[in-house]
């Protein structure tokens, strides 16, 4: 599974420093909206990258956005993440009007770094470009 995910937004790289943490078993890749591999999953799953407003979960030929991205990568993790399950009892216009609503204003309420985030060493080969 490969987590699409904005480099340059501060939220966004910092849950990709949970996934690292917790992926215990390394099963989640990761591509930048900014690279060529990230630009590519986003442009087969028939998004752009100019105001994107998701993150992007990618497994084989099925593509996740949104809160189901989220619920399905903290359902990778194993437990105790998986419970995260449970946010499918909320209706999806409901989470992702929240979810929406955060990724709009996502620099202002966390902030934006001009550089992209840059993997540590040890993870390095789970990062596509």
């Amino acid at each position: 599974m490969i987590v699409v995910f904005d480099a340059k937004c501060l939220l966004c790289s910092r849950w990709v420093k949970f996934i690292l943490k917790y992926d215990r078993r390394g099963v989640l890749r990761f591509a930048s909206i900014q690279g060529e591999a990230g630009q590519a999953l986003l442009t087969e799953a028939g998004l752009r990258v100019d105001q994107l407003q998701t993150l992007l979960l990618v497994d084989g030929k099925r593509s996740w956005q949104h809160t189901a991205a989220i619920l399905r990568v903290l359902h990778a993790l194993g437990w105790p993440w998986r419970a995260a399950w449970l946010g499918w009892l909320v209706p999806a216009p409901i989470r992702d009007a929240a979810y929406r609503l955060v990724a709009r204003n996502r620099y202002a309420l966390f902030g934006r770094s001009e550089t992209c985030l840059i993997p540590p060493a040890d993870y390095s080969k789970r990062f596509l470009d």
